[in-house]
């Protein structure tokens, strides 16, 4: 049986994040559907600000542009806690890991994201 690299990615019960330099959202799979709630067409050619909280993306973006201006990521296999914002504007704590895949040209380069939601975690955390 033949599987492709789309079909699995499509498939995966975490959330396949893929970006471009630029920051725009270049993959994102059924997952990533039902856990922030933006289809795949809106999601498409969107801004990563579609998830990410208002008050972080300052923050971000500077990580995003040193990653992609260094061709690498100080993150490599660390799983990273932070929160984002669904649709519908509530506000989860998302756990991901991320990766580097850099194109021959840096504006060619892109950003994997593999995202599960957290909040129950965060929230029994938050508790004790």
């Amino acid at each position: 049986m033949e599987i492709t690299l789309q079909h699995f990615l499509m498939t995966l019960g975490d959330a396949v994040v893929i970006s471009d330099v630029s920051g725009n959202i270049t993959l994102w799979n059924a997952a990533a559907e039902r856990l922030f709630g933006f289809t795949q067409a809106q999601a498409l050619g969107a801004s990563l600000d579609i998830i990410i909280p208002e008050k972080y993306r300052q923050r971000h973006w500077t990580g995003y542009g040193n990653t992609m201006h260094n061709r690498m990521t100080k993150y490599h296999a660390s799983l990273l806690r932070v929160p984002a914002v669904k649709q519908d504007g509530s506000l989860i704590s998302i756990a991901f890991t991320v990766a580097l895949l850099p194109g021959i040209k840096k504006e060619d380069s892109l950003i994997v994201a593999i995202i599960r939601d957290d909040t129950a975690n965060f929230n029994e955390h938050k508790k004790g």
